[in-house]
């Protein structure tokens, strides 16, 4: 089939349709309907590989049963197909019983039902919509490859779909990370809040061309790990991992934050972290329980990076998004966060990526942290990448691209320091010097940026972090001056 109008004939569809409210829910039916099809052109593959292959979904569920039409005139429509969707497809994947022993790849049809949910009122719409997706062939690996481009092209538009623009990492973002970490087969990458898995399928593109043996394969299909909080994501996650030939995705539904980080052992810790943690949240108060005092903090990005620090491998490397708020913060968490990061891994580099990557869901702007569990840090180095020539801002017709990093990666293996009218773009600090800045490593910031009115959220969000960390830091003068004078005010009281 041609795959360039295929979202936009699935659009035209569903836009008919009176139960499909918004962009958010249009993408949410469309992503159950490609799990199954995309999960029965695999099942089609493992009956062939495995003899003795059972299904763990009802005859009378599987794809190839209700939704592909063979056009002799007798797949159901209407009403008829309402009917079953609604009242016996749904409510058996739902119920379908799973325990520790059911494999993996049969286990994540259940999951990926459970908060799944039909919006189509129109039966004869949906029969529509079904066709369309039948037409795809999963089995044609020019056909797959391809469609990966209509996938990026689905998830791009969770962009501008709501809150579920939260689960979407510029693909350029992704794929810079993933290759300056260097992948190698036999490692295992982790991503603890991997939304829609961006990641992991760039991780895997870098690593697919390492492939020459069928031990490199075995490898490589057991080279993910990912966690995710919310049902959408974690439905196009697996359907994503699925398409990129995982036929056993460790994709896991659940909190990354709900376990105590002093409970991980080394079987639970990887060789390879890609994430960019949520920020801007709080987690319930609960949720600091699970960590050390020291290190409990609201915000819901410190806490993902205490989570990396305890679950990276010794001789572990990592790549994670961070917003400036951490860079600047010296309130107690974040100072000691970022001590253990400088104390026991390797800080090596920070990339300060120009404002708007994440247009237009957020205006916050973000870093790339590089580090790795070998040795304390010794040294960091900090790069500004400046917006391209002829950009003001990125936005949905224009977004960053992979070519925009080139002076980053140029930069990497050949670091020198860079100084443009007086401001550092590229320098190196040593630890001494971060420490007496009070771990504040807000530096090689942006020269004569313009002002930028910010939604009210978020506004308050940056105020409320830089007064947190004016506030820690009048306390620590405070400290020093009452040390210096003697005053002792419980000889006060």
């Amino acid at each position: 089939m041609s795959l360039s109008n295929f979202v936009k004939r699935i659009r035209d569809i569903m836009r008919n349709d009176s139960g499909i409210n918004g962009d958010a829910q249009r993408i949410e039916q469309m992503a159950w309907m490609l799990f199954l099809k995309v999960y029965d052109s695999k099942e089609n593959d493992w009956e062939f590989d495995y003899e003795n292959y059972e299904s763990i979904i009802p005859e009378n569920c599987r794809w190839r049963n209700w939704a592909s039409d063979d056009r002799s005139g007798n797949a159901i429509t209407g009403e008829k197909l309402l009917d079953f969707v609604n009242n016996t497809l749904f409510p058996t994947l739902k119920s379908l019983e799973v325990n520790k022993e059911t494999p993996i790849k049969k286990s994540i049809v259940k999951t990926t039902f459970e908060d799944a949910n039909n919006y189509m009122k129109d039966g004869v719409l949906l029969r529509q919509v079904l066709n369309i997706i039948d037409e795809l062939e999963f089995d044609d690996y020019n056909e797959i490859h391809a469609f990966g481009d209509i996938y990026e092209s689905i998830l791009k538009e969770l962009q501008s779909a709501g809150s579920s623009g939260e689960y979407y990492t510029p693909r350029a973002v992704t794929d810079f990370m993933a290759k300056m970490i260097k992948p190698k087969l036999g490692e295992v990458v982790a991503d603890f809040a991997c939304g829609t898995g961006g990641f992991l399928t760039s991780y895997l593109k870098e690593l697919e061309v390492q492939i020459k043996t069928t031990k490199d394969q075995e490898k490589f299909a057991n080279s993910i790990y990912g966690i995710e909080k919310k049902q959408f994501p974690y439905m196009l996650c697996i359907t994503n991992m699925l398409l990129h030939g995982i036929d056993v995705p460790k994709i896991y539904h659940d909190n990354s934050l709900l376990r105590d980080v002093l409970d991980y052992t080394d079987e639970d810790k990887f060789d390879v972290i890609l994430m960019n943690p949520p920020y801007g949240g709080s987690e319930k108060a609960e949720v600091k329980n699970h960590f050390p005092q020291d290190l409990a903090s609201s915000e819901t990005a410190d806490l993902f990076m205490s989570v990396i620090m305890y679950r990276l491998k010794k001789n572990g490397r990592a790549a994670v998004i961070i917003p400036d708020g951490f860079l600047f913060g010296t309130d107690n968490a974040k100072v000691n966060i970022k001590k253990k990061l400088f104390s026991e891994f390797n800080l090596h580099t920070i990339i300060r990526m120009p404002h708007s990557v994440f247009a237009p869901y957020t205006s916050i702007t973000t870093n790339i942290l590089f580090f790795d569990n070998t040795n304390p840090t010794k040294e960091t180095w900090v790069y500004r990448l400046d917006m391209p020539e002829g950009y003001k801002n990125f936005s949905k017709t224009k977004p960053m691209e992979l070519k925009h990093f080139s002076p980053a990666i140029k930069w990497w293996d050949n670091r020198e320091e860079i100084t443009i009218d007086g401001f550092d773009k590229a320098k190196k600090y040593t630890v001494k010097e971060i420490a007496d800045r009070n771990y504040n490593i807000d530096l090689c910031g942006y020269p004569h940026e313009e002002e930028e009115i910010l939604p009210p959220k978020e506004l308050i969000e940056q105020y409320q972090e830089k007064r947190a960390s004016l506030n820690a830091d009048i306390d620590k003068i405070l400290g020093q001056i009452i040390d210096i004078l003697g005053i002792d005010f419980t000889e006060e009281e």
